[in-house]
């Protein structure tokens, strides 16, 4: 095998599940040389504006992409919440690994419970789908915006305003953190997960065959199926990071997927949620999106994509 390439963005986070990634891919072929290039994309220049307001998604991947394109790296390794459900002609999602605890973690000063935070209490999110849901379920609280790597977020916590903080787990499992930091973790029925939340993309040329002949070795078949289902919804339904959208699928032992999406308005007082289940991660996703659409869930992507 060549020498590989990978390109990851330049955050603690990227970097240390890319290692990990490769520590993975050594464990198949210990002969591997690999090597890490640091790409930054728009979205880590960007620190001071919510993601919804310059452009969403995209920002983590252009230009990571364009290096693939380029053959200045051979793969990416993607946090997949960050990939738009459409990949490029000529590129692929060579592999999508194990996935990590796919949940958001709660974390509070005192350790207060969210349903003892009281009257205008401020969480800290930057993202619309947490914010949406926290105030569909607690009106009585504030969202503030906050950006910022781990470290910096867990800062504010303890040196701002903030009464509660709300993260992905994965990325506090992958960067080692103690569980002992986190007040709890908030399972889907108080806080459903971002489309792909926990999972990793590993991003190559489709025309690569050797790259993918070893991908194909540390690839999870049944994390694949169920982030289809998620993807798909995303897709139908015109997704993005201006839109609070849910989406998470899960796989029992008879290969069942049961998928259930959400769309809600940013104030939280409109809820569209529809969960269903089958073997065709493809038609599940399309089903949901088909019923939410018929409940009158497309007309808020609209008028959000419009305002944007």
């Amino acid at each position: 095998m060549r020498k590989l390439v990978v390109g990851s963005r330049r955050s603690k986070l990227a970097l240390t599940q890319s290692q990990q990634f490769i520590d993975k891919l050594k464990e198949v072929d210990p002969t591997l040389e690999i090597e890490i290039k640091e790409i930054v994309t728009k979205g880590d220049k960007i620190v001071d504006k919510q993601l919804s307001k310059v452009g969403g998604k995209g920002l983590f991947v252009k230009e990571i992409q364009h290096e693939l394109f380029n053959k200045n790296i051979d793969m990416a390794i993607h946090s997949l919440k960050d990939v738009p459900s459409i990949i490029p002609n000529g590129l692929t999602l060579g592999c999508i690994p194990d996935r990590e605890v796919p949940f958001d973690a709660y974390i509070s000063k005192n350790l207060t419970p969210l349903s003892e935070l009281t009257e205008g209490s401020i969480v800290g999110t930057s993202s619309l789908r947490r914010g949406a849901q926290i105030l569909s379920k607690y009106p009585h609280l504030q969202i503030k915006w906050i950006r910022g790597n781990i470290d910096t977020r867990l800062k504010k916590l303890e040196t701002e305003d903030y009464d509660a903080i709300i993260l992905a787990a994965a990325g506090l499992r992958r960067m080692g953190w103690s569980d002992n930091i986190v007040t709890t973790y908030l399972d889907k029925d108080i806080l459903l997960p971002a489309i792909g939340q926990g999972a990793l993309g590993i991003e190559c040329r489709s025309d690569d065959e050797e790259l993918l002949e070893l991908l194909s070795k540390v690839h999870n078949e049944n994390v694949a199926q169920c982030v289809t289902a998620e993807r798909t919804f995303l897709s139908e339904m015109d997704g993005s990071c201006q839109v609070p959208i849910g989406g998470y699928a899960t796989m029992n032992s008879d290969k069942q997927i049961e998928f259930t999406g959400l769309i809600m308005t940013p104030d939280g007082k409109e809820r569209y949620e529809h969960t269903i289940q089958g073997t065709n991660p493809v038609k599940l996703g399309k089903e949901v999106s088909r019923v939410l659409k018929d409940q009158g869930a497309y007309e808020i992507i609209r008028k959000l994509n419009e305002e944007n």
